[in-house]
């Protein structure tokens, strides 16, 4: 069963952020939109990408009002190692956001992102909303990896219709009118 419009599972743990070993949880963000996204593991292929990606974008998505936190399986102390490596060694370097561990897999298990192998997670990315809600889900598996103009674009989506309540159509970027969820609304995007 999807958890789009429902609550996003309560979570807390441990997590790598600044040099230190901080605590989140799903509870302290409440009020706040943000973004978590889950990646299989540190010191691997394609998670270094994306993890830099998210980090390069992250003045924008504070700048949108949203926090960003990576997770995956690993514990605290080899996300601070990961963090501790530099890019040119293929490590992900001073990151401005934290990286949660999941040692446990409970977090992971909890959203159903766990991989069919059972060691790690997939490349799942969540929007959630300042009530707690997942507004968005993207699931990858794990060679593909995921787009975060578009996680980013979403976060802004979601932030218009709960703003105008108006809905985004096709394609809606920030800046773009929404429409209004009738025929009208429809034949005003598509009938030109």
């Amino acid at each position: 069963m999807s958890i789009i419009g429902r609550p996003s599972p309560q979570w807390s743990g441990s997590a790598a952020h600044n040099g230190e070993i901080v605590s989140l949880s799903s509870a302290a963000l409440k009020g706040k939109w943000y973004v978590l996204y889950f990646y299989p593991l540190d010191f691997t292929f394609v998670c270094p990408t994306e993890i830099v990606a998210f980090d390069a974008a992250y003045d924008s998505f504070k700048a949108a009002g949203a926090e960003v936190i990576g997770c995956s399986v690993d514990s605290v102390h080899t996300h601070l190692a990961y963090m501790r490596t530099p890019r040119e060694q293929a490590g992900v370097g001073e990151l401005k956001h934290p990286l949660l561990s999941d040692l446990s897999k409970s977090i992971a298990a909890a959203f159903d992102v766990i991989h069919p192998d059972g060691d790690k997670a997939l490349r799942a990315t969540f929007v959630i909303d300042p009530d707690g809600v997942v507004q968005s889900a993207t699931i990858n598996n794990l060679s593909i990896g995921r787009n975060i103009d578009e996680t980013l674009r979403t976060v802004k989506a979601g932030q218009f219709t709960r703003t105008h309540g108006d809905v985004c159509p096709a394609n809606w970027e920030d800046g773009d009118k929404g429409m209004s969820a009738t025929l009208d609304g429809v034949k005003g995007v598509i009938g030109h």
